[in-house]
């Protein structure tokens, strides 16, 4: 199990990242070059198969175990009335998902996916990062090292999503500290809120912003100070599955939120990473440009809960099936071009 002892520890893994297999890589672009098409006739499904070769290490790459997990948390900024809902829909959307009525659940089911739902201290929502840290130092640590805890040993790829009442507007705050910009530049309107509320979301993350400014030095400072437990847990995931070689699919702007102070020092941390869809929520487009990350699929979706990662999933899939069933030139008595 990959853990971190201390924020200087998890600072430490970032400096330590290991990289994609060059020989396994190489070896699937050759075997991409020797199949019955033109090259690069099957376009991003080629690059896919390519980057799964690199990180699984095999130039024949598979989907054989793929595991998806939710972690949910509470926010105290909901009191600034940021959300259409109230922070007990979290609960209640947990539990939903643990009897399998998501769309996460029946995504998940479609593309093959075990699905692991962590919820993390509900009843104990962060504090108001408007009046003071969200987390301290302990309680980010934890959330990091269950996330870490959470990824299974032995898989072919990892899908992350989350669950939250409010963190879109925490999300817009990981972003505005890590890369810049207004509020408005990160805002969005979330579950549903109208321009009062994207108002509201604003003001909140200017607040936010202003009462912490100058402790903002690090990556680990700010999924603390502006963060939730949740987001800090798909940090600690991400970074657990980088140690182990294990790739990931990101899913929307929330989950894409988590990453976005790591990448601020370390642009490298997604390398490991494919973005699952580009959503609605306007300061996605915006974030995955600053990760450099070029989505899979832009299907107007903007539900969070790991739903576009587990639908881009299945574009995985049908990569790798053609990548390992297609017959080569000399297999199948072609002439080359």
């Amino acid at each position: 199990m990959t853990a971190f002892a201390s924020p200087p520890a998890f600072l430490a893994a970032l400096a330590a990242l290991p990289q994609p297999d060059e020989a396994a890589r190489t070896a699937a672009i050759a075997r991409q070059d020797s199949l019955t098409k033109p090259r690069g006739s099957l376009g991003r499904l080629e690059d896919i198969a390519i980057f799964m070769a690199g990180w699984q290490g095999h130039a024949r790459p598979r989907l054989d175990r793929v595991s998806g997990i939710i972690f949910a948390g509470n926010h105290g900024v909901v009191a600034r009335g940021v959300s259409a809902f109230s922070a007990a829909v979290t609960a209640q959307m947990v539990a939903n998902f643990e009897r399998g009525g998501g769309a996460a659940n029946a995504l998940c089911a479609a593309a093959g996916i075990d699905l692991a739902i962590v919820p993390i201290d509900l009843d104990r929502p962060t504090a108001d990062f408007t009046l003071a840290p969200a987390m301290s130092e302990e309680e980010c640590l934890a959330a990091l090292n269950i996330g870490a805890a959470a990824v299974p040993k032995g898989i072919d790829l990892l899908i992350l999503g989350e669950m939250g009442i409010g963190n879109s507007t925490v999300a817009a705050a990981l972003c505005a500290a890590s890369f810049d910009g207004a509020a408005a530049d990160w805002v969005g309107p979330g579950t549903g809120v109208d321009a009062s509320g994207i108002a509201r979301k604003g003001e909140a993350v200017d607040a936010g912003l202003a009462l912490h400014r100058g402790s903002l030095t690090t990556p680990f400072e700010i999924l603390r100070r502006l963060g939730g437990r949740e987001l800090a847990a798909i940090a600690g995931a991400l970074v657990a599955a980088r140690l182990r070689g294990v790739p990931v699919m990101l899913d929307g702007f929330i989950c894409c939120s988590a990453v976005a102070p790591l990448a601020a020092i370390c642009p490298d941390i997604v390398a490991h990473c494919l973005a699952g869809h580009r959503s609605t929520e306007p300061g996605h487009t915006r974030l995955l440009d600053a990760l450099g990350l070029d989505p899979l699929l832009s299907l107007g979706m903007r539900l969070g809960e790991g739903s576009g990662a587990a639908t881009a999933t299945m574009l995985v899939r049908a990569a790798l099936t053609a990548h390992d069933g297609m017959a080569t030139f000399a297999e199948a008595g072609v002439s080359e071009a």
